[in-house]
């Protein structure tokens, strides 16, 4: 039987960061609960940043920064960890951001997104039955009930059901499934008809809203998927969510739609 291989609960990089901000503080003989009411997080927040569990916002760091009378150093550490337009890691840690999110906001225009679905349908796309599980695990974050279940508002482009995935049988299972996922309270489904132009144009997107409002976006590219807080993303992100919503069926049109799409493929 295969290892199965541990996912990181944080990147050095962003440990890094973090022990040079806990440095600062205790130099300055400051507590977390300080610099969580200057930042208006919770303590538990400015723990996980420091250590380095959860990445900081600029804004964040700016305050810090300044308040501990730093000189610009965590500022430059941030920025270090911001190059080519997005915050490293990449990729590895979006998991543990959609865990720990208040609501998500997803666009997909091609596929179901990966939260929402089955066991058949996600094999389709992955290589092995180790990462299936991991995907169907990621699920919990909807039905949990030690915690508040996560609110899911997913964007669909009509065209995800016109494409094949596995097979007939695989599609109807997936369809019955989107359908059943809608009656959760807190799960919306919507379609985002063509109208005869193309939306959402820039790609397949995930916008997470963190406890504390702060948000983290996860966009796929052709070559990877990428987690961003930076604010011009978040604002280009926002704009199109607004497009999308106004082009978006109400939720029992959408369900009817859905409903329309089991038929094609029965």
């Amino acid at each position: 039987m295969a290892t199965r291989r541990q996912r990181l609960d944080s990147s050095p990089a962003l440990v890094a960061f973090g022990r040079q901000m806990r440095r600062l503080r205790e130099a300055k003989d400051i507590k977390q609960e300080t610099i969580a009411h200057l930042t208006k997080v919770s303590p538990a927040q400015v723990s996980r940043i420091e250590s380095g569990k959860k990445r900081a916002t600029r804004t964040f760091v700016e305050l810090v920064d300044d308040y501990l009378e730093a000189g610009g150093p965590l500022i430059s550490l941030w920025e270090d960890l911001n190059k080519d337009g997005h915050p490293v890691p990449i990729w590895f840690d979006w998991p543990q951001q959609e865990s720990e999110a208040a609501e998500l906001v997803t666009w997909q225009h091609t596929i179901i997104p990966g939260l929402l679905q089955t066991p058949a349908y996600a094999r389709v796309f992955l290589g092995s039955d180790e990462a299936v599980e991991a995907r169907m695990a990621r699920h919990s974050v909807l039905t949990r009930e030690d915690t508040p279940p996560t609110v899911l508002t997913a964007l669909l482009s009509e065209g995800v059901f016109d494409y094949l995935v596995g097979s007939p049988e695989v599609m109807r299972e997936q369809i019955e499934h989107l359908i059943a996922l809608s009656e959760l309270p807190n799960v919306t489904i919507q379609i985002v008809r063509n109208n005869g132009r193309p939306a959402g144009t820039g790609g397949a997107f995930v916008v997470a809203t963190m406890d504390d409002r702060s948000e983290v976006a996860y966009m796929e590219t052709t070559v990877r998927g990428i987690t961003t807080d930076d604010p011009s993303d978040l604002a280009r992100l926002s704009e199109t969510l607004r497009e999308l919503r106004a082009r978006a069926l109400p939720e029992d049109m959408s369900r009817d739609m859905m409903r329309e799409a089991l038929e094609k493929w029965t």
